[in-house]
């Protein structure tokens, strides 16, 4: 008979606790939150200090009932929840169902999963912290009261099923002022010269910079044809060499928001699978002999620090796989963003010794991809920095100016193991540079004049959405993944081709939030909640105070709203598609996945059908054309329009042309920034050239990408 219950979130987490703790003791789970605010009112009585009224979330009576049963039979009941104010307030919930006293020692937390820090865990207890309780439930009733107030009005004046949330309704405005940016934007044009010389049979560029001792730039093309008059008929000569050493430093370990944006760099994962994952790897997987173990700390956090029991076990490992030279002098130590909590440390392997080749047949696909990315970037940020040669010459001609740059490495340092993603590539990086002398004489160069336009901000992808959101404060490191869903399940927003777009509907929702209540949707004001929030979990802002200082101007915008606020009608765009069922003309829709074809008589008729676009590829099993469809998890694929007689798909979108060793279609295959044309038969390895993204993602106003051929 077991002396003591630990109650955890999950199976999978009990399971792995459960074989550190032995026989004594008995490892349940709660399923996650036992109690909330209920989904049919607003649950909130404003008028008494914002009480909240919890309810039992339905379907958890057997689950409850079975912990009640089992704390009748043990000495003492320990709440193991997760290590944030989600798991303060389940294990606040969970004291108040099983009375279990709250201010005694019944409150276990670890950052990791592994046997020394759950026996560490449970060697502390502590009463349950009722400042982080608050700073949860503090959030639960401003979002309830955002969320239940405005939405309703959505309803009335826009159309039914709509939200607005206080953190998502400002994600939301980003990618709606994004695209107005985009709208407005007015291309201007300008030039570049360049000069290609070979020198001792390798080939180099070198960019017109100026004339004279004037930085120069070029606006159109009668300015470059003013300087290439200028240079005709001169002799290039190279006029200084600059040589020096760089170091490049490796990036700091994970936390929350830098693992997402990295996922959706190198794994293609959306934020939300992302953090799915990253749980199971921190609450438990089998791994042969060990059993079931956690693989990674805690992954909703903040910070970049770092325990020096896992610093050490990086460097021993570093030192022993690729030498004294690839340590740092120095034990490498990372400084947290200003603003973040600090309550856990970076997320990071729990052993170092368990590299991810060595347990990688007991993970799927997607485990063992997170696990190699967050193993390789934490043993990469203990290691020693690169070193690079550069080396940038100015070029002469008559008084005009040309500078050639390069670099190439010189000591790869953390290179060797992992280098970070990056949103935008960097052209000059590892261009290496032929021996150059001052005074030497170069051949004649091709010259080559591009016309270009500057181009707009673009569009938000997850990650670069994620990053923004946590430089501006909106939202916390667990509400990244769950705002980013929300905003499209609403139809708030489409995502094509990777990149977040507007709908129409999402901007409607966004002027009127402007219009009627302009700090809810207004950023700075979410971060000084963020912080006041915070505040409250620090046990410096009395919650109930800060929710009636809110919750005054919030009023007297909602009885304004209420009054002023216009009806505001959508038109359905209708298709030339009739429905089979009932016989009307369908409409658009928009979903979470993108447009989609609807029966306008819903609830009546419920028919709906995908908009097949033809890619204008012969299908070549029947003749019939391929066409763009959507798998259930929103992944593109292309197939026969003529399915299900005929089956025929690829991942990959073809090219339209056949291979010409197998006579398969050839495909464009996406890796990074580049497109590779490779054959669709798997038995055939014919590879084409690589052809360069035709777009890039440029910030505001930069100068690239765009020739003019």
């Amino acid at each position: 008979m077991a002396d003591y219950l630990v109650i955890v979130e999950s199976p999978a987490k009990a399971k792995t606790i459960g074989k550190y703790l032995g026989k004594g003791y008995m490892v349940k789970a709660s399923m996650g939150h036992i109690r909330d605010l209920p989904k049919s009112k607003l649950g909130v009585d404003i008028a008494h200090d914002f009480e909240p009224h919890y309810i039992t979330i339905r379907g958890k009576g057997d689950v409850l009932k079975t912990l009640r049963d089992a704390s009748k039979k043990v000495k003492r009941v320990y709440l193991a929840a997760d290590p944030d104010r989600e798991g303060e307030a389940i294990a606040w919930h969970l004291a108040n169902y099983l009375d279990v006293n709250p201010d005694g020692p019944c409150r276990v937390v670890f950052h990791e999963i592994t046997k020394q820090a759950v026996q560490e865990a449970f060697a502390h207890p502590r009463p349950i912290d009722r400042d982080l309780v608050n700073a949860q439930q503090a959030r639960r009733i401003l979002d309830r009261l955002v969320g239940y107030k405005i939405s309703p009005l959505l309803w009335k004046k826009v159309r039914k099923g709509l939200s607005a949330g206080r953190v998502q309704s400002v994600a939301l405005r980003l990618v709606c002022d994004r695209e107005k940016e985009i709208r407005e934007f007015k291309p201007e044009e300008y030039w570049t010269l360049t000069a290609r010389f070979k020198v001792d049979g390798r080939t180099f560029e070198a960019k017109f910079v100026g004339v004279g001792d004037q930085k120069v730039e070029l606006a159109n093309e009668e300015e470059v044809k003013a300087i290439l008059a200028r240079i005709s008929g001169q002799s290039f000569t190279v006029i200084g060499v600059r040589k020096s050493e760089r170091r490049r430093n490796p990036a700091p370990p994970f936390t929350t928001s830098s693992l997402q944006q990295e996922a959706a760099r190198k794994l293609n994962f959306r934020a939300q699978k992302t953090m799915s994952v990253a749980q199971q790897l921190y609450e438990g997987l089998e791994i042969g002999k060990e059993g079931s173990v956690g693989l990674i700390t805690y992954m909703r956090t903040d910070s970049t620090r770092v325990s020096p029991v896992a610093q050490e076990q990086a460097r021993s490992y570093v030192e022993k796989t690729y030498g004294a030279a690839f340590l740092p002098e120095k034990v490498k130590q990372y400084q947290t963003r200003s603003g973040a909590q600090d309550a856990h440390e970076a997320v990071r392997p729990t052993e170092v010794a368990r590299t991810p080749e060595s347990i990688k047949a007991y993970l799927n696909r997607d485990q063992y991809r997170l696990y190699k990315l967050i193993w390789e970037r934490f043993v990469a940020s203990q290691m020693a920095p690169a070193v690079l040669d550069t080396v940038s010459a100015d070029i002469q001609a008559g008084d005009v100016l040309f500078r050639a740059a390069g670099s190439k490495v010189k000591f790869p340092g953390f290179m060797t193991l992992y280098v970070e993603g990056e949103d935008d590539a960097k052209d000059e990086e590892n261009r290496d540079l032929p021996d150059l002398r001052q005074g030497q004489e170069l051949p004649e160069p091709a010259l080559e004049p591009k016309q270009h336009f500057t181009q707009p901000p673009p569009r938000y992808t997850e990650a670069r959405l994620v990053k923004t959101m946590e430089e501006l404060g909106i939202g916390r490191p667990s509400t990244y993944a769950p705002t980013l869903e929300t905003i499209q399940k609403r139809g708030y927003v489409l995502l094509q081709e990777r990149r977040f777009v507007p709908t129409e509907l999402g901007e409607v929702v966004v002027e009127l939030l402007k219009e009627f209540f302009p700090e809810i949707i207004d950023v700075e004001f979410t971060a000084q909640m963020e912080e006041r929030l915070d505040g409250v979990g620090e046990g410096r802002v009395n919650w109930v105070e800060m929710l009636e200082e809110f919750y005054q101007d919030f009023q007297k915008q909602l009885d304004l709203a209420e009054q002023a606020m216009q009806h505001v009608h959508l038109e359905e765009e209708e298709s030339d598609e009739i429905c089979e069922k009932c016989g009307r003309r369908m409409v658009y829709k928009h979903g979470r996945f993108g447009k989609f074809l609807a029966c306008p008589g819903f609830p009546e008729c419920r028919n709906t059908k995908p908009i097949l676009k033809s890619i204008g590829v012969p299908c070549p099993k029947c003749g019939g054309d391929l066409v763009e469809r959507r798998a259930k998890r929103g992944r593109i694929f292309y197939g026969c329009k003529n399915y299900p007689s005929c089956d025929f798909v690829l991942w990959d979108r073809p090219t339209g042309e056949k291979c010409p060793r197998c006579g398969s279609l050839l495909v464009l295959r996406k890796a990074k920034d580049k497109e590779t044309v490779q054959c669709s038969n798997p038995q055939c390895d014919f590879k084409g050239n690589a052809l360069e993204k035709a777009e890039k993602g440029n910030s505001a106003g930069r100068r690239s990408a765009v020739e003019t051929m």
